[in-house]
């Protein structure tokens, strides 16, 4: 999935849909970062607190009446949990609807080394300072 493509096509809905209202779009956001840390599989498994503390709302019914409009309005599908040691789910849609789905599949993520950060850099780079000529002007 293309995240910018999916942004792009996800704002142009938004600035469309007059019965949107910050707290749905900041609770969209919120959902979409979690979802984006899940590598995009759905469904995602939430927990009301954190959501809520990503998304800057500060009430429970807020949360709950934001949830259920986005899920009726097709912006995601939201299945509550009773249980409190059980999270709720939630399905986002793609919005993505380019040709360029990508290669990355959700497989292990590559990590590159910084390579300023072992001590043989730190060593050539104090190295070099004493390599300087001090015989020319500044």
């Amino acid at each position: 999935m293309n995240y910018i493509h999916h942004m792009n096509n996800w704002f142009a809905k938004v600035q469309a849909d007059q019965r949107l209202n910050p707290s749905h779009i900041s609770l969209y956001l919120a959902l979409f970062q979690l979802w984006n840390m899940n590598r995009f599989r759905n469904p995602l498994s939430v927990a009301r607190s954190e959501v809520m503390r990503l998304s800057k709302i500060g009430s429970t019914n807020t949360y709950t009446k934001c949830m259920k409009d986005l899920d009726s309005w097709g912006y995601l599908q939201y299945h509550p949990s009773y249980n409190p040691l059980k999270g709720s789910t939630v399905n986002l849609f793609t919005f993505d609807n380019s040709s360029d789905k990508g290669t990355d599949k959700g497989g292990e993520r590559v990590l590159r080394p910084y390579i300023n950060s072992n001590k043989q850099s730190k060593q050539v780079n104090s190295d070099s300072n004493l390599k300087k000529n001090y015989d020319q002007p500044l």
